[in-house]
């Protein structure tokens, strides 16, 4: 029974984490009520698969669909289409023969990379909610070198500094900032399907940040619990999702790190995970859940996370077998995202090839 308690345990942990990305895509203009349809795709697809890794909603997608698109209908369309597109590639099986072709080294260095992202993000975070920030930092370095384990650091974290944010609320009686949120648009309304240059163009761009995310947040997260990320499968089930999402005017859901693979059990926290959210977003109670958990109360884990539990690892991988390659992949991956350190890597990788033929 304890075994259990520690997997809905760290469910809920990330559904804390949740929680700010769905008021950050409402920000953006999509909608959480058919959001959950995209969460419930993701949950059976785990199930069906047998992947560990769930489907949440990504700060990355959200903002590229969010800038480089005209207006909502085109950027619900980028969205669609980008997740068939997906599907498609995981069914043919494309990522796992790119992860093959790249090889160990540039893959690690990509993770490697991914880990300074996240150590990045959770540290920039104090700029904006020092007092939330801080308490998550702090706890969450505390519980994770006392207990090494990740659901403890996430849950530990993000409860302390959202006790702060309440307690702070309270004695200075700032609740935090609301999104106000179209009412009208949160139920299920078919997309307008439009296809245009700007939107194939658009599609190949967020298809292109998915396949680096998918591949490096995928396998990050089988990495946590120990085992091996069948990419193409969860990129089957996280593109269905998607375009689920997107067709009826929600938001894109994405490969994600998640502290539900330190589970006991990982797939049922995972498929838990997707169930308490789906179940936020069907009640439409997100815009009253959300004011009361600061994005920031993550920090902490994503600082650890990051700076801890990936890169140490993953660098000295990368770098015992291609210093040059991997210091190059994991530099440029931190500064990017993960598919333009891949590809820098590949150019690198051949170009000291061919210069070394001479």
């Amino acid at each position: 029974m304890a075994l259990y308690l520690k997997d809905i345990f760290a469910a809920i942990a990330v559904v804390f984490n949740a929680i700010p990305m769905a008021m950050f895509s409402l920000s953006y203009g999509f909608a959480a009520f058919p959001t959950a349809l995209g969460f419930i795709v993701g949950g059976f697809g785990m199930v069906l698969t047998h992947q560990i890794a769930p489907i949440s909603l990504q700060a990355e997608s959200i903002v590229l669909a969010g800038t480089i698109s005209k207006d909502r209908n085109e950027r619900l369309n980028i969205i669609f289409y980008s997740g068939i597109v997906m599907a498609i590639m995981g069914m043919c099986g494309v990522l796992t023969k790119t992860m093959d072709f790249i090889g160990p080294c540039i893959l690690s260095a990509m993770l490697a990379g991914v880990g300074l992202m996240l150590a990045k993000a959770g540290f920039d975070m104090i700029k904006q909610n020092r007092l939330v920030s801080g308490v998550s930092m702090a706890s969450a370095l505390i519980v994770y070198f006392a207990t090494n384990d990740l659901i403890w650091t996430i849950a530990v974290s993000v409860i302390l500094s959202t006790i702060a944010h309440l307690i702070r609320a309270k004695v200075t009686g700032d609740s935090g900032s609301t999104l106000e949120v179209d009412m009208s648009k949160e139920k299920f309304i078919p997309l307008k399907l439009t296809v245009n240059p700007h939107i194939v163009r658009s599609v190949l761009a967020v298809c292109t940040l998915q396949i680096g995310g998918n591949i490096a947040y995928a396998t990050i997260t089988a990495g946590i619990a120990g085992d091996k990320a069948n990419v193409d499968a969860i990129t089957v089930y996280s593109g269905l999702a998607d375009s689920a999402s997107s067709f009826f005017g929600g938001g894109p859901v994405e490969a994600i790190i998640s502290g539900t693979a330190a589970a006991p059990h990982p797939l049922l926290s995972g498929v838990l995970l997707a169930a308490i959210v789906s179940a936020i977003f069907l009640t439409k109670t997100i815009t009253k859940i959300a004011k009361y958990i600061p994005a920031e109360t993550i920090s902490g884990f994503l600082f650890t996370l990051g700076a801890f539990a990936v890169f140490p690892s993953d660098a000295a991988s990368a770098l015992s077998e291609d210093p040059v390659v991997g210091g190059c992949v994991i530099i440029v991956t931190s500064f990017s995202d993960p598919f333009i350190g891949m590809v820098s890597g590949i150019v690198l990788k051949y170009a000291i090839a061919f210069l070394g033929g001479f």
